[in-house]
C-alpha cells in the first residue's frame, strides 16, 4: 500500500511517499496531488519508495502534465538508485526535474 504524507513549505508542497508505486495502489498520490490547489510547486519525495512500474511512472507524468497546466512546478526528490535507473532506461530522467533533499521550492 502506497502512503503519501504531506507537508506544506510555504507554498511549495511536499509529499513524502512510502511503499509501492505501482498498478492498483496510486489513488492516494493521485488525491494527495489534486488536494494541493494552493500550491506554487509539487516535491515528490521518493525516498521511502519500494517499487514502481509502468503505472507507477505513467501516473507520475500524467501529475507532472497535470500540474504544468495549473502552472505548477512538479519536482522528484531523494531518488534511489534504483529509481533513478529507472528513469535512465526509459529516459525519463530528462523529462523530471530531480533535486536534492535540500530544495523544494
Amino acid at each position: 500500500m502506497l502512503r503519501v504524507h504531506t507537508r506544506n513549505l510555504g507554498d511549495a508542497a511536499v509529499l513524502i511517499l512510502q511503499g509501492r508505486l505501482i498498478s492498483g495502489e496510486t489513488r492516494t498520490l493521485r488525491e494527495a496531488v489534486r488536494a494541493q490547489a494552493d500550491a506554487k510547486t509539487i516535491v515528490l519525495d521518493l525516498g521511502r519508495v519500494t517499487a514502481i512500474d509502468a503505472y507507477g511512472l505513467g501516473l507520475m507524468l500524467e501529475l507532472r502534465r497535470l500540474s504544468d497546466t495549473k502552472g505548477v512546478r512538479f519536482k522528484l526528490m531523494n531518488v534511489s538508485k534504483f529509481t533513478s535507473r529507472v528513469f535512465e532506461v526509459t529516459r525519463l530522467d530528462s523529462v523530471f526535474e530531480i533535486i536534492p533533499k535540500a530544495e523544494p521550492s
